[in-house]
């Protein structure tokens, strides 16, 4: 969560591993970009694309990352300087071997030389999980885990597909690096609304004596998408919405939503607050998860096929595109409030947001012209597509007698602030920076595989459910017995 305008003069390299895939395109590489327009990246960085293509070198490559710039829309002078001195280079490291490892260890100390670096190494790994381990051994055993100056390993998720191989990665991360050199990107922490969550907390004294068991009834987090799979089905048949987005996403959400107080605004008291916050909730119970997969229906009037109708999808696929479940966190702050995740591609909208719902008043002293219950007050809290909140309450509407009617305070970050930053800029720089607060702790995401891995190994039917609605009825029952449903956009 740095501010700071420039990363030092003193340089860094940044090597990217797995430089010519999707996540580098559609990004990093413009992320990147908009570091250097801002001049956050310093002077003398510089950025070397690695791959196992042997047909790239540093000018075919650069040529590369100039089409995907401008497929971003990145105006063509800011291309310019961007690929411009020689600031991005490639290197191959063909099939992988621990020679291929060595050949890039002395490119990455030539480069060092020949530019004056210090021997900061920034090591991102844009690779598909799987090779995760075979990527950390190489550095290691090549040397590139350690410097003369800082050296950092960022890993994308997902890291880890249970408990067991999450357990296996941080051995083999550890065999080679430093817990302190490690950073676990999980992308929705460095959304705006997601960082401010702290400081909407702690810094205002009319939320946080609120924020407890008895003034808060329940509290739903939702992440949904309009897309279907895309072209993402190789790796989507084999993760699943839990995997793929409960494990992480959301369940950071949860953890930053429901933690105590840290000690201090600084990464490892905060991090240990979340941690805490998982050892706290209960185990699953399968009758609290709702699983779901989307058939054929409608989105922006368009027809879209079903899961099973995607390319590269089985026929008789079992893999959950939606997830429902409910959480009890028994601790002395959320003891009988329950937690809700719900998340879901093909759904009626693309939104994310995290519903505060208070209790209603205990006594109802105005008589419903309607016969039905005042509303209770709600924050929602909105991640995307418009970062920001909405506090809901009561009010009279002129004229006689008392009618009641909802109103809200409303507040938009793009309203305040413009332009915002993408997440992947706000999390490249705290990396530079080293600065650990919005990354994943190796205890974090091994607690997180803890409290699911259960509910992978005994998972509930999975459910159809028509694209463009908001998945299978069942999800609903889940809140059954507090007389609501889940929140939409209000």
């Amino acid at each position: 969560m740095t501010n700071g305008n420039a990363a030092g003069t003193e340089g860094h390299l940044f090597v990217i591993l797995g430089a010519t895939g999707d996540l580098v395109g559609r990004k990093l590489l413009p992320s990147l970009n908009e570091l250097i327009a801002r001049d956050a990246l310093g002077p003398n960085s510089l950025i070397l694309g690695v791959g196992v293509e042997t047909e790239f070198n540093d000018e075919s490559f650069r040529a590369r990352c100039c089409k995907d710039l401008a497929n971003a829309g990145v105006p063509q002078e800011q291309i310019a300087k961007t690929v411009s001195d020689k600031r991005i280079i490639y290197q191959t490291i063909a099939k992988g071997t621990p020679e291929d490892y060595k050949k890039l260890a002395a490119r990455v100390e030539q480069v060092e030389k020949e530019n004056g670096l210090p021997g900061n190494r920034v090591f991102y790994l844009a690779l598909p999980p799987k090779v995760f381990p075979l990527a950390i051994a190489g550095l290691g055993n090549a040397g590139l885990n350690k410097s003369k100056g800082w050296t950092r390993l960022v890993i994308e998720k997902p890291f880890g597909r249970d408990l067991a191989s999450a357990q296996a990665l941080n051995q083999v991360a550890h065999e080679h690096f430093e817990e302190k050199q490690i950073y676990r990107i999980d992308h929705y922490l460095g959304k705006e609304t997601v960082q401010n969550l702290l400081v909407f907390r702690f810094a205002n004294s009319l939320f946080e004596p609120q924020w407890n068991r008895d003034r808060i009834e329940s509290v739903e987090i939702t992440v949904a998408e309009c897309l279907g799979v895309e072209h993402r089905a190789a790796y989507y048949e084999g993760a699943g919405a839990l995997r793929d987005m409960i494990q992480n996403h959301l369940t950071q959400l949860l953890t930053l939503t429901a933690m105590e107080v840290p000690s201090a605004f600084q990464a490892e008291p905060i991090r240990h607050e979340k941690v805490k916050v998982l050892h706290s909730v209960l185990p699953i119970k399968s009758e609290n998860v709702v699983l779901g997969q989307y058939s054929t229906g409608k989105i922006d009037g368009q027809e879209v096929a079903a899961y099973r109708d995607e390319p590269g999808v089985a026929k008789d696929s079992q893999t959950e595109t939606f997830v429902a479940m409910r959480l009890e966190i028994e601790n002395w702050r959320w003891h009988g409030v329950p937690f809700f995740l719900r998340t879901g591609k093909r759904l009626e909208q693309r939104m994310s947001q995290i519903v505060v719902n208070f209790r209603r008043p205990p006594v109802w002293i105005f008589k419903p012209f309607d016969g039905k219950p005042i509303d209770a007050n709600a924050l929602v809290i909105a991640i995307q597509p418009d970062e920001g909140f909405d506090l809901y309450f009561e009010i009279k509407a002129p004229g006689q007698g008392v009618q009641i009617e909802r109103s809200d305070l409303h507040f938009r970050y793009s309203e305040k602030f413009k332009p915002l930053p993408d997440a992947y800029e706000t999390l490249l720089l705290d990396v530079i920076h080293g600065d650990p607060t919005l990354f994943v702790s190796d205890s974090w995401v091994e607690a997180s595989w803890q409290l699911y891995t259960p509910v992978l190994e005994n998972k509930p039917k999975v459910l159809p459910y028509a694209a463009g609605s908001w998945g299978p009825a069942a999800a609903d029952a889940l809140l059954s017995d507090l007389g609501r449903t889940w929140t939409k956009i209000l």
